[in-house]
């Protein structure tokens, strides 16, 4: 009988130590998400951004002077972009910045599709 609780016990702890270290082994490495050089969220927004400025250019909702304004903000979007990735991470504070900057061109193309200035 004791040797019985004894070989539950064993089983008992050393599934719990296997489980531990699956539990290790299936979570990122420590500093993967802020030391990640991937930004797929700013690479779609800065697509969709882009679709923004051509529909607008298509449709006659921005000047040549208007586009050529936010293309150069897009310009400077990606600079520091590939800035923020120069040092093999992205932060959290530098992604918080490039979607400040991202937040600001979306209402400048907005505001810019709805004024009154027509091609």
């Amino acid at each position: 009988m004791k040797y019985a609780a004894l070989a539950v016990a064993v089983v008992i702890a050393g599934s719990s130590i296997v489980y531990a270290q699956d539990a290790q082994q299936t979570q990122p490495p420590p500093g993967t998400a802020v030391g990640s050089t991937k930004t797929p969220v700013i690479n779609k927004r800065q697509k969709r951004q882009q679709a923004r400025i051509a529909n607008g250019v298509k449709s006659g909702q921005l000047t040549a002077g208007e586009t050529s304004r936010l293309e150069a903000r897009e310009a400077k979007i990606q600079k520091d972009k590939q800035a923020a990735k120069a040092d093999g991470k992205v932060t959290p504070a530098e992604r918080r910045k490039l979607r400040h900057e991202e937040n600001r061109a979306s209402g400048k193309i907005y505001k810019l599709k709805h004024n009154d200035k027509t091609q």
